[in-house]
């Protein structure tokens, strides 16, 4: 694969995650729990502050008139007065230049050990998102009092479920649905989707940031999810009798998986019901191995208006995982080895993944120095990503296909391949992500989502909360009224059924036709 020219960015890493922390403790005593922390640079943010070695509250580094110093000194003794009993220090980095050496915090340490233990998360997390949350007023708020007021608030509390819901309301004040704390629990089934192989129901499903309602983005196909007639769009209203408005999707997921012969019933609404339609149905599905192969493939044969019988290689990318690149190297190959002449490429209901995966994926299909995306820092820094010197697996004509259920490194996908004027859009608007999230693991095992970059498409095309505009929409009506519809219509051969009648493949079709005759006009 080429590399990547990465203006302060490092996208080489390997690992899932894609902003890296560790976490080092030292040595304990009964009177006080130090922890040291290092935060590594984040991808997208350019940072390199290091935790040197902890400094008791009396040694904090000195700036004179330094406002930022001079709040942390602040910081500190408010939350010092509070001190009873049991003391905890944990030594923080922070992003403030003058702050080069560590900030030791002294905090009231809860008596009840679980409460005790999510105090570390808290801390975890205030620090974490000081030195690498997208906004720095962090929705113009004192992020240090907030910090201070949720120690408080967590102090009397008995479970640390409480505890934890103390941190989610921390979270909630800035604003940003997708800067999120999730379970460890949650955390591992967020990780499965990297191995490819899950226990459940075959649904991706996804909480609208603006209603809080669960939508289903997509549905394995086969899966008992997609045989009991559920469908993108729906929306999910009860898991097991319990109501899911408002939970996060690896909540939701959470609760969909299971050990293979369970099941699970859910509470469906028909999404693509008019509104005043408030039928529900109950649906019992079994739990079954779900094998969530990224990429599946076919060749369309068709004849072209000049007689020409042509190969279409058609690749579906379900999910951009840690093979999504590779097996898209392996299908393009093969599809190569068999005399297609042109590609369709089917991002419909691909709800993301990797974003290093959605650049790899790109790469396969650009040629040169293109810019694939351009990011934004906290500070507002706009940083392109490019390729260096890429050589495409192939140059055939090329159409994309996307609706609302694309969203996250889909969109960056098809905003790369349609800026570089490498393939036209087709089917309806994009989702509309345009964030890229850190996925930190925390101490116990917990996972922090922080939105550390905001992202434009390589023709500084805005991507958030708008989404991507197709340059040819695809519904049936359009086709019935096109004067080119009989003679797509009469095309033959398509490899798989589940591809008959697909409106979009047919206008995808219809639009390499196009291509191929500009291309021999001139």
């Amino acid at each position: 694969m080429d590399a990547l020219r990465r203006p302060n960015l490092d996208l080489s890493n390997s690992s899932p995650i894609s902003s890296i922390y560790t976490k080092t403790p030292q040595t304990s005593t009964p009177s006080t729990l130090p922890y040291k922390y290092r935060f590594s640079s984040s991808n997208f943010n350019g940072y390199h502050s290091k935790c040197k070695v902890s400094t008791p509250p009396q040694a904090l580094p000195k700036a004179n008139s330094n406002e930022s110093v001079e709040s942390n000194k602040k910081l500190v003794d408010s939350i010092a007065k509070g001190l009873i009993g049991l003391a905890a220090a944990v030594s923080v980095c922070l992003d403030s230049p003058a702050l080069a050496e560590s900030l030791t915090i002294a905090f009231p340490a809860s008596r009840t050990h679980e409460v005790n233990a999510v105090q570390r998360t808290l801390v975890e997390t205030w620090g974490l998102i000081r030195e690498t949350f997208v906004d720095p007023t962090f929705n113009h708020q004192d992020w240090d009092s907030k910090f201070q007021q949720t120690m408080v608030e967590m102090l009397p509390l008995r479970t640390a479920d409480a505890a934890y819901s103390k941190i989610k309301g921390m979270l909630s004040t800035l604003g940003d649905p997708f800067t999120r704390i999730i379970s460890p629990k949650e955390y591992q089934s967020f990780r499965i989707g990297s191995d490819g192989n899950v226990q459940g129901v075959g649904l991706f499903v996804n909480t609208e940031p603006e209603t809080g309602h669960l939508v289903v983005l997509s549905c394995v196909e086969g899966s008992p999810a997609a045989r009991a007639g559920i469908h993108v769009g729906d929306e999910l209203i009860e898991i097991n009798g319990e109501r899911v408005k408002g939970i996060s999707g690896e909540a939701a997921a959470q609760k969909l998986r299971g050990h293979v012969g369970t099941s699970v019933t859910v509470k469906v609404h028909n999404g693509k019901k008019l509104a005043i339609d408030s039928s529900f149905r109950e649906v019992k599905l079994p739990r079954e191995f779900i094998r969530l192969s990224p990429i599946s493939s076919a060749i369309i044969p068709h004849r072209t208006p000049n007689g020409h019988v042509s190969k279409t290689g058609y690749v579906k990318l379900l999910a951009f995982s840690q093979t999504a690149a590779t097996d898209m190297k392996h299908a393009i190959r093969e599809l190569e080895n068999q005399g297609v002449e042109s590609y369709i490429l089917d991002l419909r209901n691909n709800p993301g993944g990797l974003v290093k995966a959605g650049l790899d994926v790109a790469q396969i299909w650009l040629d040169g120095d293109e810019t694939l995306v351009n990011t934004i820092d906290r500070d507002g820094n706009m940083l392109p990503i490019n390729m260096i010197n890429g050589h495409a697996l192939t140059r055939d004509p090329l159409v994309v296909l996307v609706n609302e259920g694309s969203a996250s490194a889909s969109e960056i996908l098809a905003g790369a391949l349609h800026d570089n004027g490498r393939a036209k859009l087709i089917g309806n608007r994009t989702f509309g992500k345009g964030k890229i999230q850190s996925v930190t693991e925390l101490h116990d095992g917990s996972a922090l989502f922080i939105t550390v970059a905001k992202y434009l498409s390589p023709a500084l095309h805005a991507i958030d909360q708008v989404g991507i505009a197709p340059d040819v929409q695809c519904t049936t009506e359009m086709l019935n009224s096109s004067k080119e519809s009989a003679i797509l219509m009469r095309k033959k051969g398509v490899a798989s059924s589940s591809l008959e009648g697909d409106s979009c493949i047919l206008v995808a079709e219809h639009e390499l036709d196009n291509q191929e005759s500009k291309g021999s006009a001139s």
